[in-house]
């Protein structure tokens, strides 16, 4: 068949890399994110995240082309703190939030069993 394996999307092969950072030359204390073997799913999370933080004065995601699995998050902030700060502060929230929301589904679960059994 004419096209790639479906484990080619996620699967990281042999020298490549998750995150690739690019400092922005032109506008001041940005910086381009690319996240490898990726889609909108995460694009969108993460930058919704880093809107949450208070020294990140834009972020927005974009997805080069449908078929190549690959998201380029930008990030601007105010000087405070630099780009890679903020990304990493929101992969660390964004981690914080994802365990809270497991913690809590399956405190739900389990509420649900004991009210069956």
């Amino acid at each position: 068949m004419n096209c790639p394996d479906t484990f080619d999307h996620f699967l990281l092969h042999g020298d490549e890399k998750k995150i690739t950072v690019t400092p922005d030359t032109k506008v001041p204390n940005a910086a381009s994110f690319t996240l490898n073997k990726e889609d909108h799913t995460l694009g969108n999370l993460i930058r919704e995240q880093l809107l949450h933080e208070p020294h990140v004065v834009f972020a927005g995601y974009k997805v080069p082309h449908p078929l190549v699995a690959e998201v380029v998050i930008r990030v601007q902030t105010d000087g405070e703190i630099s780009p890679q700060g903020a990304f990493s502060s929101a992969l660390t929230d964004l981690i914080s939030e994802v365990c809270l929301l497991e913690e809590r589904y399956k405190a739900a679960l389990r509420d649900k069993r004991d009210l069956n059994n």
